[in-house]
Formats: structure tokens, sequence, C-alpha cells
């Protein structure tokens, strides 16, 4: 049995970026996952300007290294499809010149991003990286450490401080972090791949499709390298209950039928299974700290609840919970009041962008307002800004502290 002063289960982008963080400051730590790297995930694979940003405060490098590696995509807007059918494009980068400009955002399979953080771990000697172990008993031991045990009950570590950074479904995030599943704040999601969508973005623009039938859910088409193309919907837990939506069934009705959809993929190719997965959203502030733990990333429900984007979240949380693994060792205190201080340094930073997503999450019920707000938006470059900024590392703070920002949303110039 391993010991040590700190423990991170999940070698996903939060805890990935929490091991570099700490090797960058001499800590060591020890990171578990269950899976072996490479491994998939399902996800949407877009990654933001935020996750550029998280990636530069690692190490200045890295930005280049992915926008140099073959398994990723540049991409320089998004397209959004209101209900009524209207497309509003919204480039990352005003006035981009996709020739010489740096990229403000990529897409690149999990597999291929998980694993190119994966490989920045294996090159740091201060981490001890464990693939194939499977957690799935947490103890806490009189003197505050915690005891982890695999699925044969046998003792794998013993920490002082638990980073836990192991998704969605982390067992730890929700029989003694508090964070029970709630379909309000909660979103079922589908994903799949597939080859030779047809009219895909010339400067691979993602797509967002709020079509009527399908609210308050939405469909994505993001496009990869090699031709591909990854296509999923997105659906309130709450609502897919309530109007007992088969996702499934719509997914394949509205590639099949929908007028923007349709010849696009009237000869396309789907490659392997459509999977499902479950987002916690950060749409409630929830606690991310207790005696001795922290939580990051999916385990700590701080998914975008508009777009669905988690992993510069993931990496911010991660960023924050080195910093904080280190001042309660340097302090030797581990307690919750200390730690809360984790929790108010995420939240400073994402609080009041998972607000706005929030409210325009709301909109998707409201389909008259969501077309008003998309129509305004093509003359309004306030709105326009905005929802580029929601995919960018642009912070939000200042601008949403000024009631001018709300009155030129309402006005437009």
């Amino acid at each position: 049995m391993l010991e040590t002063e700190i423990c991170i289960l999940g070698a996903g982008p939060g805890g990935a970026t929490a091991a570099l963080h700490l090797a960058n400051a001499g800590r060591p730590c020890l990171l578990l996952d269950r899976a072996t790297f490479p491994r998939d995930k399902v996800c949407g694979d877009a990654l933001s300007g935020k996750v550029l940003s998280e990636l530069r405060r690692i190490d200045a490098v890295l930005p280049a290294r992915l926008e140099a590696a073959p398994v990723q995509l540049p991409s320089w807007g998004i397209d959004f499809y209101a209900p009524n059918g209207r497309k509003l494009a919204v480039p990352f980068k005003p006035n981009y010149n996709a020739t010489t400009d740096h990229a403000a955002g990529h897409i690149s399979k999990r597999i291929d991003f998980d694993n190119f953080l994966i490989w920045e771990v294996r090159r740091r000697p201060e981490i001890e990286f464990r693939e194939g172990v499977d957690i799935s008993q947490h103890e806490q031991q009189p003197d505050g450490r915690w005891l982890l045990k695999d699925t044969s009950g046998t003792p794998v570590a013993l920490t002082r401080l638990l980073l836990v950074a192991n998704g969605a479904q982390s067992s730890f995030a929700r029989q003694i972090g508090g964070h029970a599943l709630e379909p309000a704040h909660h979103c079922a999601g589908l994903r799949a791949y597939y080859r030779g969508v047809r009219n895909l973005h010339p400067d691979n623009f993602i797509e967002l499709h709020f079509i009527k039938d399908f609210l308050p859910g939405y469909l994505w088409v993001f496009p990869l390298p090699n031709g591909e193309a990854n296509v999923g919907v997105g659906m309130l837990t709450e609502a897919v209950s309530k109007k007992k939506v088969n996702l499934r069934e719509k997914l394949t009705d509205m590639l099949a039928t929908h007028p923007a959809l349709k010849d696009r993929f009237a000869n396309a190719e789907r490659l392997g299974p459509v999977r499902g997965f479950g987002l916690p959203l950060g749409s409630k502030r929830r606690k991310l700290s207790g005696p001795n733990f922290l939580l990051l990333g999916d385990a700590a429900s701080l998914i975008d609840p508009f777009s669905g984007e988690g992993i510069s979240h993931a990496m911010v949380s991660g960023r924050h919970a080195a910093d904080w693994a280190g001042r309660a060792l340097a302090t030797k205190d581990f307690s919750t009041p200390f730690l809360t201080g984790y929790d108010k340094a995420v939240y400073n930073r994402l609080g009041q962008e998972l607000r706005l997503s929030r409210v325009m999450q709301r909109l998707l019920n409201y389909p008259w307002l969501f077309n008003f707000i998309a129509n305004r938006a093509a003359n309004n470059p306030t709105i326009a800004e905005t929802l580029s900024m929601m995919f960018l590392d642009l912070d939000m703070r200042e601008r949403l502290r000024k009631p001018s920002f709300y009155l030129k949303l309402l006005v437009g110039k």
C-alpha cells in the first residue's frame, strides 16, 4: 500500500491538470485511474479557448504543441441555429485569418486529447501515475487521512488529501461529497461519430441546433479530423422524463427528416455505436470540498448548463485544487473551513459564467424568445460577443458587473 500526502482519483483533464500544476510546484502526488490510456470518453470533443489558456498556464509550449498535433482540427467559431431556422454565425475571433492566425479553439476526440495530457503526466518525475486501478472504497481514518481500496477490497493508498476527479459518475461525489443526481441540474446526452457529413463549415465552426420540436434540448455537429464528425444530442434529464423523450429515436429522426440536416446526412456513415452519458451541470452552486478532500471537474458538477462544455471547467478546478492542496500542506490544515477557500476560488472564476449559462439554458423553454434573441443578435454585436465569450478565455466578470452591459444586450450597439 502506498502512503502519500496528495492522491488524485481520475486522470482526465481535471486530474491531469492538478497533477501537472503540483509537479510544477515541486510537490509529488499519486495519480490513479481505473482505465489504461489511451482510452475513450463520451464527450462533444470541443476544446474552447479557455482550454488553451489553461494549457498555457501549465506550460507555455502546450497550445502550440496541440495545434501541431494531427489529432485535432482548428475551429474558428460557432453556428447557432435558432428554432425558426435562422443561423447565427459567431466567430471566436473577429476578422480572423485562418491561414495566419492561431486558432481560438480546437476539436479533438477525447481519446486523443486526454492522452495528450497524459503524455505530459508521464514526463514528470513528481507524478506517480498508476493505470488500471479501480478504487471503489473510500474510508476516512481517525486522523483524517483517506484509505482507498480497490474492487477486491485490497488497500491501495493512504493519503492526507484526496483530490476527486473521477468523473460524472463518481461514487465519492455522490456518497461523500453530497452531489445527488438532481434531474433539474443534470443533462442526458448521446454521442455518435459519423463520416461523410456534407457541408461542414470550411473553417470548422461547431454547430448547435436548437430545433423547435426538440426543445429544451439541442443537437450538435462538430467537425473532426479525417472527415469525421461528432454528432449528438443533449437534454435536461428532468425534461427527458417529463416529455418521455427517447433520445436515440429523436436523434435518428432529426438527422433523417429535419430540413437543415437530412440532405447532409443522407449518405453519411455512422462509425460505431451511439453512446449515452450523463452530465451533472453547474446550474446550481454546490459544496466542492470537505474534510481532507476536494472535488474537481465533472465530479464537482461544474459542466456548463448551456453549452455542455466541461473540459475547461475541469482544468480550471484542477489548477485551483493544486493551489489549495499546496496551501493545505503548507499550513497542515485540511479542515472543511480552510478548504472552503477552494470553493470560493473556483466559483469566483466560473460562477457568473455558470449563472449566465443557466439563464440561456432557460431560454430554451421559450422558443419565441430564443428566436427573438437570435434575430436581434444578427444586428447586435454585444449579443454575438457574449455568445462567443462563453467559449473563449475572456474573463466575463467585469463586464457582467456593469449595468451598461445589460442595456447593450437589450438595445444593441
